[in-house]
């Protein structure tokens, strides 16, 4: 997936901004901070932008109930103390927040399954937003709805808090399956591929009994013109072998191997969540993982990060025992 973006076939002004944002964070690694103090690690460990939340995931899992995006005030205190961007999250679906959000200066909105989704039908509509986002994806139609949405940066979902890379392994190889089959497709192929990644957004007039139809969603009507537009990025992707955004993965890194192993799966950077603050010693931990990124492709510099770690790192959890699967939210 590290193929650079080519933005001159870009559609709009505004992707053009927006994914531009996103490429600057290529090759990076992003961290989830919940304090001044914890920014402060990323900035220093060389961390290319930092998630402002109030708890990282493991302590959501833990927690339960509903996680909502977190307090203001939290969040400018992280944007203050740091020249690094920052970003923050909201609920799936949930417009205000995402307002919120954007008027507090953030500079990129991660529409999360971390937090607990506010509409079961629909996702945001990411390209009535000035402001860029990320989303996640398990699969390539959950990634090409959320690139029709308007999302400038997809991040492969894996399953936040667990500190198990086996979900964003997952994501990872199902994506790049898809992908492979897509560029086997004729002009009917792509058609019948764009309609079955269409067919999602039906669920909401499916879901009534009444009489009548409507085919309107946040996004438009489902009509020729949205599949035109799915369609058009398929082949886009057909074309460039890859998503046409960034591409960064997400959910159960914990060590330097582990940031090593995905972006030699071809992602464009990390997201590391719980794994450096559940960690025994944060700061190393942050130190090594930004050096395996950047030096994924070296075994003996993956190993000299490896050996920094002076202890242990965080917990992890087998998927088949958790009572929350945060991968399976979104549509």
């Amino acid at each position: 997936m590290n193929t650079a973006n080519d933005v001159k076939s870009l559609r709009h002004a505004d992707d053009l901004l927006k994914r531009g944002f996103a490429s600057m964070l290529q090759g990076g690694v992003i961290m989830d901070v919940v304090t001044p103090d914890q920014a402060a690690v990323a900035e220093e460990a060389g961390a290319v932008s930092v998630m402002a939340l109030e708890r990282v995931p493991a302590d959501i899992r833990k927690s339960g109930g509903v996680a909502r995006t977190s307090h203001p005030d939290m969040i400018t205190g992280i944007i203050d103390c740091t020249s690094i961007p920052v970003m923050a999250k909201s609920r799936i679906g949930h417009e205000a927040e995402t307002q919120v959000l954007q008027a507090l200066g953030v500079d990129m909105v991660d529409e999360s399954e971390v937090l607990t989704p506010a509409d079961p039908y629909f996702h945001i509509n990411k390209n009535a937003h000035d402001i860029p986002f990320v989303c996640g994806a398990t699969g390539l139609g959950e990634a090409v709805r959320r690139i029709y949405e308007g999302a400038a940066m997809i991040r492969t979902k894996g399953e936040a808090g667990t500190g198990n890379v086996v979900a964003a392994v997952t994501h990872a190889r199902l994506i790049d399956q898809e992908i492979r089959q897509i560029q086997t497709l004729d002009d009917n192929g792509l058609d019948e591929a764009a309609n079955i990644i269409m067919d999602r957004y039906r669920v909401l007039a499916d879901s009534s009994d009444l009489p009548g139809t409507s085919n309107i969603t946040p996004f438009g009507a489902i009509d020729d013109e949205m599949h035109g537009s799915i369609k058009d990025i398929l082949v886009e992707v057909s074309d460039l072998g890859r998503l046409p955004v960034v591409t960064f993965c997400a959910g159960g890194i914990a060590t330097p191997a582990d940031a090593s192993l995905m972006m030699q799966m071809g992602v464009d950077g990390i997201f590391v969540g719980s794994g450096i603050f559940k960690s025994e010693d944060p700061k190393t931990m942050a130190d090594a993982i930004v050096l395996a990124t950047a030096h994924f492709d070296d075994p003996e510099k993956v190993a000299e990060a490896m050996r920094m770690m002076e202890g242990a790192p965080m917990r992890g959890d087998e998927l088949e025992t958790l009572e929350v699967r945060l991968d399976q939210r979104g549509w």
